[in-house]
């Protein structure tokens, strides 16, 4: 099915604070941290704690836990940045566009007549991203 998870990654790095990142909330089960290079204002991942690929290999007792967070997320994000939809995405394996290889969750705010920015395209500035967390963290 897919290959081998790899402890590597950057996520997994993330997750044992060995690569610092701008966390909106966190639990036993996964964290939610800025996108690095989002797509839009708001644009979050949803990162389980528990070593998996993608959706593909993941324990369903995770998977429970975490998508109630992703909806969490997602409804503070809509309030937050005052968008007009949520896109949430989610690749597996590298022809659907995964590029780092540990499951996560792309909750992307939607605004009305407005495009994404390529993503991985441009890193936003740190006090943006420190910005936008606070406003995230306000709707929680």
């Amino acid at each position: 099915m897919t290959a081998a998870y790899d402890d590597s990654n950057i996520f997994a790095k993330i997750l044992r604070d060995e690569i610092p990142s701008v966390r909106v909330y966190e639990d036993e089960n996964c964290i939610a941290f800025m996108d690095v290079m989002p797509q839009t204002a708001g644009h979050t991942l949803i990162v389980p704690r528990a070593p998996s690929r993608n959706l593909l290999d993941a324990d369903p007792n995770v998977l429970s836990k975490v998508i109630p967070v992703v909806q969490k997320i997602a409804q503070a994000a809509m309030k937050a940045f005052n968008a007009d939809g949520i896109q949430l995405r989610q690749f597996n394996e590298a022809p659907s566009g995964q590029t780092v290889y540990h499951l996560h969750f792309h909750i992307i705010p939607v605004y009305a007549g407005v495009e994404f920015q390529m993503h991985a395209a441009k890193m936003e500035d740190m006090d943006i991203l420190k910005a936008n967390a606070e406003k995230l963290k306000a709707a929680l």
